[in-house]
């Protein structure tokens, strides 16, 4: 795959100016307040599994409008006391999948809890559980991108980015879960959530943002070649004179605007040849984040990333700040 962004030595310097509008945060001030007051008890059922060294959980808790979320729970049997805990975020399409399939932070002796992702799942790797009630009010493109774009109290990712924070709130609620040593992990869509909600859930104690997308939408709805990216644009090129309304929603929702009001120290990582998420953006939520950060490029890797190298990167960096 050809490089199709800036060239490799301009990525490290590569900025963007803030989009936020000047109520971004009365605005998400608002939603969560609204999101807290309808606090609902957080379920967890035991699911049975061939595992004999892990206990799995079927959890549900309350997310936006108090719909009921989905997630799994999945901790070490041989547990004493609080553990950390590492809550994760699916990629786009992607619901909360098998609990089976993801084993590697329970197993490092970590809670750890993955958020199904409303309307989502509907893909081999990551079947999902969680409806989404709301409709959308006006046409949008097959996908969620442009679902409600047009108003940024309809949109959808108001919605998923409310259930994000929710997530570690519920995380936060087990007695097995040490509510000081919570991190929020996630690639592509998954990472785009965790700057989202390192910015917006107090006292979170790491961040692990693999190609995030949801990241600088203006730039990356005019350079991707692939991806959901694409959702964007087609909604533009159909609905010509709704560009500027579209991108003034897309702004509440950028990883771009939440990166500057994020502390936690943080991961990132990007993809030389990523024609999804493509590499000047990710960097630009990195130079963005406020916290101590480092950043991983993997030059000839596409959306791919790193996989199993990030994954041993992010479970030494997770070692590294929640013990």
């Amino acid at each position: 795959m050809p490089r199709t962004d800036l060239p490799l030595a301009e990525l490290p310097g590569y900025r963007a100016a803030s989009t936020a509008p000047a109520d971004f945060d009365d605005f998400w001030a608002q939603t969560l307040g609204e999101a807290a007051r309808r606090e609902a008890p957080v379920s967890a059922a035991v699911h049975r599994t061939p595992l004999t060294t892990l206990d799995v959980f079927d959890v549900g808790f309350p997310g936006f409008g108090g719909h009921t979320v989905k997630a799994w729970l999945t901790l070490p049997r041989a547990r004493s006391g609080r553990l950390p805990c590492v809550v994760r975020f699916p990629g786009y399409g992607n619901g909360r999948a098998n609990p089976l399939s993801a084993l590697e932070y329970a197993s490092c002796g970590y809670a750890h809890l993955v958020m199904d992702v409303r309307g989502q799942g509907t893909t081999d790797r990551g079947t999902g559980d969680t409806p989404d009630p709301e409709d959308s009010p006006h046409p949008h493109r097959p996908g969620f991108m442009t679902k409600g774009v047009l108003d940024p109290h309809r949109y959808y990712y108001r919605r998923v980015i409310t259930d994000a924070v929710r997530a570690v709130a519920a995380a936060r609620s087990f007695e097995s879960v040490d509510p000081d040593r919570v991190a929020v992990v996630g690639a592509s869509q998954g990472g785009g959530l965790a700057v989202a909600a390192g910015a917006l859930a107090p006292g979170v104690a790491a961040v692990v943002a693999d190609v995030p997308f949801l990241s600088h939408f203006r730039r990356a709805a005019e350079i991707a070649s692939q991806g959901p990216y694409l959702e964007i644009a087609e909604y533009c090129r159909s609905y010509r004179d709704s560009a500027e309304r579209v991108f003034s929603t897309l702004a509440y929702a950028d990883a771009l605007n939440f990166a500057s009001r994020a502390t936690a120290p943080a991961r990132f990582s990007a993809a030389g040849m990523d024609a999804v998420t493509p590499p000047s953006t990710c960097y630009a939520v990195y130079n963005a984040y406020a916290g101590p950060k480092r950043m991983r490029l993997w030059e000839f890797n596409g959306h791919e990333g790193g996989d199993a190298f990030a994954t041993e990167e992010n479970l030494a960096f997770l070692a590294e700040h929640l013990g």
